[in-house]
Protein backbone atom coordinates (compact mmCIF):
# COMPACT_ATOMS: atom_id res chain seq x y z
CA UNK A 1 0.00 0.00 0.00
CA UNK A 2 0.80 3.75 -0.73
CA UNK A 3 1.45 5.26 2.52
CA UNK A 4 1.96 8.21 1.95
CA UNK A 5 -1.60 8.36 0.31
CA UNK A 6 -2.79 6.66 2.97
CA UNK A 7 -2.03 9.59 5.23
CA UNK A 8 -3.38 11.62 2.88
CA UNK A 9 -7.16 9.98 2.65
CA UNK A 10 -6.35 9.59 6.52
CA UNK A 11 -7.29 13.65 6.83
CA UNK A 12 -10.89 13.73 5.75
CA UNK A 13 -12.27 11.02 6.86
CA UNK A 14 -11.18 11.71 10.46
CA UNK A 15 -12.59 15.62 10.01
CA UNK A 16 -15.73 13.91 8.35
CA UNK A 17 -16.08 11.14 11.70
CA UNK A 18 -15.57 13.87 14.12
CA UNK A 19 -18.06 16.44 12.39
CA UNK A 20 -20.59 14.44 12.16
CA UNK A 21 -20.02 12.52 16.05
CA UNK A 22 -20.17 16.44 17.03
CA UNK A 23 -16.80 16.00 18.82
CA UNK A 24 -15.00 18.78 16.90
CA UNK A 25 -12.93 20.51 20.01
CA UNK A 26 -13.78 24.09 18.16
CA UNK A 27 -11.30 26.72 20.31
CA UNK A 28 -8.60 24.36 20.26
CA UNK A 29 -9.61 23.95 16.19
CA UNK A 30 -9.58 28.21 15.50
CA UNK A 31 -6.00 28.46 17.69
CA UNK A 32 -4.31 25.85 15.88
CA UNK A 33 -5.44 26.95 12.29
CA UNK A 34 -4.71 30.99 13.03
CA UNK A 35 -0.85 29.42 14.47
CA UNK A 36 -0.62 28.19 10.82
CA UNK A 37 -2.10 31.42 9.53
CA UNK A 38 0.56 33.63 11.14
CA UNK A 39 3.15 30.84 10.65
CA UNK A 40 2.56 31.54 7.25
CA UNK A 41 2.80 35.45 7.11
CA UNK A 42 6.09 35.03 9.00
CA UNK A 43 6.78 32.80 5.81
CA UNK A 44 6.01 35.83 3.74
CA UNK A 45 8.18 38.13 6.57
CA UNK A 46 11.03 36.83 6.07
CA UNK A 47 12.80 38.51 3.89
CA UNK A 48 11.79 41.28 5.39
CA UNK A 49 13.85 40.50 8.68
CA UNK A 50 17.48 41.31 9.49
CA UNK A 51 19.94 38.68 9.10
CA UNK A 52 19.89 38.73 13.22
CA UNK A 53 16.35 38.35 13.51
CA UNK A 54 16.66 34.95 10.99
CA UNK A 55 19.63 33.92 13.37
CA UNK A 56 17.45 34.29 16.46
CA UNK A 57 14.56 32.37 15.19
CA UNK A 58 16.44 29.86 14.25
CA UNK A 59 18.58 29.97 17.70
CA UNK A 60 15.08 29.55 19.37
CA UNK A 61 14.14 26.72 17.65
CA UNK A 62 16.75 24.37 20.34
CA UNK A 63 16.07 26.49 23.24
CA UNK A 64 12.05 25.99 22.69
CA UNK A 65 12.79 22.19 22.31
CA UNK A 66 14.42 22.20 25.51
CA UNK A 67 11.75 23.39 27.16
CA UNK A 68 9.85 20.64 25.99
CA UNK A 69 12.75 17.84 25.44
CA UNK A 70 14.87 18.87 28.83
CA UNK A 71 11.94 20.28 30.38
CA UNK A 72 8.55 18.61 30.45
CA UNK A 73 9.63 15.66 29.20
CA UNK A 74 12.44 14.32 30.78
CA UNK A 75 12.35 16.39 34.10
CA UNK A 76 8.55 16.54 34.92
CA UNK A 77 6.63 13.71 32.93
CA UNK A 78 9.02 11.18 33.60
CA UNK A 79 11.30 12.32 36.80
CA UNK A 80 14.33 11.03 34.96
CA UNK A 81 16.61 13.17 36.75
CA UNK A 82 16.13 15.85 39.64
CA UNK A 83 17.53 19.54 39.38
CA UNK A 84 17.91 22.38 40.66
CA UNK A 85 15.84 26.16 41.49
CA UNK A 86 17.34 27.33 38.68
CA UNK A 87 17.38 24.50 36.49
CA UNK A 88 13.64 24.11 37.17
CA UNK A 89 13.06 28.09 36.30
CA UNK A 90 14.96 28.27 33.30
CA UNK A 91 13.39 25.28 31.63
CA UNK A 92 10.02 26.65 32.83
CA UNK A 93 11.14 30.01 30.82
CA UNK A 94 12.60 27.70 27.81
CA UNK A 95 9.16 25.49 28.09
CA UNK A 96 6.68 28.95 28.02
CA UNK A 97 8.55 29.92 24.87
CA UNK A 98 7.79 26.56 23.26
CA UNK A 99 3.90 27.23 24.18
CA UNK A 100 3.16 23.55 23.76
CA UNK A 101 0.51 24.16 26.99
CA UNK A 102 1.45 24.03 30.70
CA UNK A 103 4.13 22.05 32.37
CA UNK A 104 1.33 20.44 34.29
CA UNK A 105 -1.26 19.74 31.87
CA UNK A 106 1.63 18.74 29.12
CA UNK A 107 3.18 16.12 31.70
CA UNK A 108 -0.68 14.65 32.88
CA UNK A 109 -1.37 14.15 29.28
CA UNK A 110 1.90 12.48 28.04
CA UNK A 111 2.29 10.07 31.27
CA UNK A 112 -1.22 8.88 30.24
CA UNK A 113 0.34 8.35 26.80
CA UNK A 114 2.72 6.43 28.20
CA UNK A 115 0.39 4.07 30.23
CA UNK A 116 -2.11 3.50 27.62
CA UNK A 117 0.03 3.86 24.46
CA UNK A 118 -2.07 3.15 21.02
CA UNK A 119 -4.85 2.73 22.74
CA UNK A 120 -8.08 4.71 23.12
CA UNK A 121 -7.13 5.94 26.17
CA UNK A 122 -4.19 7.45 24.51
CA UNK A 123 -4.55 10.92 23.89
CA UNK A 124 -2.06 10.65 19.98
CA UNK A 125 -3.12 7.54 19.30
CA UNK A 126 -1.24 6.15 16.44
CA UNK A 127 -3.67 3.23 15.55
CA UNK A 128 -5.81 5.97 14.50
CA UNK A 129 -3.36 7.20 11.67
CA UNK A 130 -0.44 9.11 10.42
CA UNK A 131 -2.76 12.44 10.98
CA UNK A 132 -4.36 12.25 14.26
CA UNK A 133 -1.50 11.33 15.78
CA UNK A 134 0.63 14.69 14.54
CA UNK A 135 -2.11 16.73 14.68
CA UNK A 136 -6.08 15.62 14.71
CA UNK A 137 -6.01 15.28 17.87
CA UNK A 138 -5.87 18.73 18.75
CA UNK A 139 -8.70 19.39 16.78
CA UNK A 140 -11.25 17.16 18.32
CA UNK A 141 -12.37 16.54 22.18
CA UNK A 142 -10.72 13.69 24.37
CA UNK A 143 -11.98 10.50 23.82
CA UNK A 144 -13.92 9.32 27.04
CA UNK A 145 -11.13 7.13 27.69
CA UNK A 146 -8.58 9.41 27.84
CA UNK A 147 -10.43 11.67 30.19
CA UNK A 148 -10.48 8.18 32.43
CA UNK A 149 -7.39 7.57 32.38
CA UNK A 150 -6.55 11.08 33.19
CA UNK A 151 -8.14 11.00 36.35
CA UNK A 152 -6.44 7.68 37.45
CA UNK A 153 -2.92 8.70 37.98
CA UNK A 154 -0.61 10.39 40.70
CA UNK A 155 0.40 14.28 39.65
CA UNK A 156 1.18 15.17 43.56
CA UNK A 157 4.59 15.70 42.32
CA UNK A 158 3.43 18.41 40.18
CA UNK A 159 1.20 20.20 42.55
CA UNK A 160 4.21 20.31 44.56
CA UNK A 161 6.54 22.11 42.31
CA UNK A 162 6.33 25.71 42.87
CA UNK A 163 7.79 26.23 39.43
CA UNK A 164 5.04 24.07 37.70
CA UNK A 165 2.82 25.36 39.82
CA UNK A 166 3.77 29.21 39.07
CA UNK A 167 3.51 28.71 35.21
CA UNK A 168 0.25 26.91 35.74
CA UNK A 169 -1.58 29.80 37.26
CA UNK A 170 -0.26 32.44 34.53
CA UNK A 171 -1.70 29.50 31.71
CA UNK A 172 -2.06 30.72 29.16
CA UNK A 173 -0.83 34.52 29.14
CA UNK A 174 2.66 34.42 30.14
CA UNK A 175 3.32 31.12 27.20
CA UNK A 176 2.10 33.63 24.71
CA UNK A 177 4.05 36.44 26.01
CA UNK A 178 7.04 34.13 26.19
CA UNK A 179 6.11 32.91 22.99
CA UNK A 180 5.14 35.69 20.64
CA UNK A 181 6.21 38.56 22.02
CA UNK A 182 9.54 38.33 23.95
CA UNK A 183 11.18 37.25 20.72
CA UNK A 184 10.08 39.96 19.08
CA UNK A 185 11.23 42.46 22.04
CA UNK A 186 14.78 40.85 22.19
CA UNK A 187 14.92 41.92 18.09
CA UNK A 188 13.27 44.81 18.64
CA UNK A 189 15.66 46.38 21.80
CA UNK A 190 19.02 44.40 20.43
CA UNK A 191 19.29 45.01 16.84
CA UNK A 192 16.34 47.30 15.77
CA UNK A 193 14.47 44.93 13.86
CA UNK A 194 10.85 46.09 13.51
CA UNK A 195 8.39 44.58 16.52
CA UNK A 196 6.13 42.77 13.15
CA UNK A 197 8.60 41.01 11.25
CA UNK A 198 10.18 39.73 14.58
CA UNK A 199 6.80 38.80 15.59
CA UNK A 200 5.82 36.63 12.51
CA UNK A 201 8.93 35.23 12.22
CA UNK A 202 11.15 34.72 15.42
CA UNK A 203 7.54 34.26 17.17
CA UNK A 204 5.12 32.84 14.85
CA UNK A 205 7.29 30.83 11.81
CA UNK A 206 9.28 29.44 14.24
CA UNK A 207 6.58 28.43 16.96
CA UNK A 208 4.20 26.37 14.01
CA UNK A 209 7.58 24.78 13.20
CA UNK A 210 8.60 23.87 16.66
CA UNK A 211 5.29 22.29 17.25
CA UNK A 212 5.29 20.47 14.45
CA UNK A 213 8.80 18.96 15.27
CA UNK A 214 7.52 17.85 18.53
CA UNK A 215 4.41 16.56 16.92
CA UNK A 216 6.55 14.47 14.58
CA UNK A 217 7.71 12.21 18.07
CA UNK A 218 3.49 11.19 18.21
CA UNK A 219 3.36 10.45 15.00
CA UNK A 220 6.30 9.69 12.81
CA UNK A 221 8.65 8.00 15.54
CA UNK A 222 5.50 5.73 16.46
CA UNK A 223 4.86 4.71 12.99
CA UNK A 224 8.16 4.54 10.75
CA UNK A 225 11.51 3.55 12.16
CA UNK A 226 13.52 0.41 13.71
CA UNK A 227 12.22 -1.55 16.28
CA UNK A 228 15.72 -3.00 18.21
CA UNK A 229 14.58 -2.99 21.79
CA UNK A 230 10.67 -3.60 21.42
CA UNK A 231 9.61 -5.33 18.66
CA UNK A 232 6.02 -5.71 19.57
CA UNK A 233 6.04 -1.80 20.49
CA UNK A 234 5.03 1.10 17.99
CA UNK A 235 7.43 3.63 18.78
CA UNK A 236 10.88 3.25 16.55
CA UNK A 237 13.79 4.74 16.61
CA UNK A 238 13.67 7.20 13.84
CA UNK A 239 16.95 9.63 13.56
CA UNK A 240 15.44 12.26 11.14
CA UNK A 241 12.38 12.86 14.08
CA UNK A 242 15.60 12.82 16.31
CA UNK A 243 17.11 16.08 14.31
CA UNK A 244 13.99 17.92 14.42
CA UNK A 245 12.76 17.32 18.04
CA UNK A 246 16.44 17.94 19.49
CA UNK A 247 16.96 14.21 20.52
CA UNK A 248 13.66 12.86 20.90
CA UNK A 249 13.69 10.52 18.16
CA UNK A 250 15.00 7.62 19.59
CA UNK A 251 11.74 6.51 20.83
CA UNK A 252 11.61 2.42 21.02
CA UNK A 253 13.95 2.29 23.26
CA UNK A 254 12.09 5.71 25.27
CA UNK A 255 9.12 3.72 25.33
CA UNK A 256 11.29 0.75 26.32
CA UNK A 257 12.80 2.04 29.55
CA UNK A 258 11.02 5.64 29.87
CA UNK A 259 12.39 6.31 33.20
CA UNK A 260 15.99 6.60 31.21
CA UNK A 261 17.45 10.81 31.01
CA UNK A 262 18.76 9.99 27.61
CA UNK A 263 15.84 8.41 26.31
CA UNK A 264 18.22 6.95 24.18
CA UNK A 265 20.65 4.03 24.60
CA UNK A 266 23.84 6.07 23.63
CA UNK A 267 25.08 9.64 23.68
CA UNK A 268 25.48 12.01 21.49
CA UNK A 269 28.48 10.70 19.47
CA UNK A 270 26.23 7.67 18.51
CA UNK A 271 23.13 9.11 18.13
CA UNK A 272 22.06 13.02 17.95
CA UNK A 273 21.02 14.15 21.61
CA UNK A 274 21.63 17.48 22.30
CA UNK A 275 19.00 17.04 24.90
CA UNK A 276 20.68 14.47 26.83
CA UNK A 277 24.19 16.57 26.58
CA UNK A 278 21.99 19.63 28.23
CA UNK A 279 21.39 17.47 30.91
CA UNK A 280 24.63 16.00 31.63
CA UNK A 281 26.41 19.90 31.37
CA UNK A 282 23.96 20.77 34.35
CA UNK A 283 25.22 17.73 35.84
CA UNK A 284 28.64 18.39 35.23
CA UNK A 285 28.04 21.59 37.43
CA UNK A 286 26.03 20.12 40.23
CA UNK A 287 22.65 21.93 39.52
CA UNK A 288 21.29 18.51 38.15
CA UNK A 289 21.65 15.22 39.73
CA UNK A 290 19.94 11.47 40.28
CA UNK A 291 20.40 10.66 36.09
CA UNK A 292 18.62 7.74 35.46
CA UNK A 293 19.62 5.11 32.95
CA UNK A 294 18.23 2.31 31.44
CA UNK A 295 21.39 0.28 30.00
CA UNK A 296 21.50 -2.26 32.37
CA UNK A 297 18.43 -3.54 32.13
CA UNK A 298 18.77 -3.73 28.60
CA UNK A 299 22.21 -5.73 28.72
CA UNK A 300 20.23 -8.39 30.91
CA UNK A 301 17.44 -8.05 28.91
CA UNK A 302 19.20 -8.63 25.16
CA UNK A 303 21.35 -11.60 27.54
CA UNK A 304 18.06 -13.36 28.23
CA UNK A 305 16.94 -12.41 24.46
CA UNK A 306 19.70 -14.34 23.10
CA UNK A 307 19.53 -17.22 25.37
CA UNK A 308 16.33 -17.37 23.59
CA UNK A 309 17.26 -17.41 20.61
CA UNK A 310 19.99 -20.14 21.15
CA UNK A 311 17.49 -22.39 22.53
CA UNK A 312 14.94 -21.92 19.62
CA UNK A 313 12.25 -20.01 21.38
CA UNK A 314 10.34 -18.43 18.49
CA UNK A 315 11.21 -14.67 18.96
CA UNK A 316 8.39 -12.10 19.72
CA UNK A 317 6.37 -10.82 16.16
CA UNK A 318 6.26 -7.19 14.58
CA UNK A 319 3.15 -5.05 16.14
CA UNK A 320 1.30 -4.56 12.41
CA UNK A 321 1.21 -0.85 11.20
CA UNK A 322 -2.54 1.48 11.47
CA UNK A 323 -2.52 0.76 7.95
CA UNK A 324 -2.90 -3.30 8.09
CA UNK A 325 -5.45 -3.08 10.92
CA UNK A 326 -8.89 -1.75 11.51
CA UNK A 327 -8.63 1.79 12.74
CA UNK A 328 -10.39 2.23 16.62
CA UNK A 329 -12.69 4.49 17.06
Amino acid sequence: MDISMQMIKDIPSVVKHHWKAGTINWPMSIYITLIHVIGCVGVAKVMQCKIETLMWAFVLWPISGFGITVGVHRLWSHRSYSASFPVRFLLMLCNSIANQGSIYHWARDHRVHHKYSETNADPHNAMRGFFFAHMGWLYVKKHPEVVRAGKELDYSDLHEDPVVMFQEKLDPWFALYMCFVFPAQIAVKYWGESFWPAFFVAGGLRYMAVLHFTWLVNSAAHLFGDHPYDVVSYPSENPYVSFFAVGEGWHNWHHKYPFDYAASEFGISSQFNPSKLVIDMFAAVGLVWGRKRGTAAWDMGRARRDRDREAGVPLPKPAPRPWEVNKQD
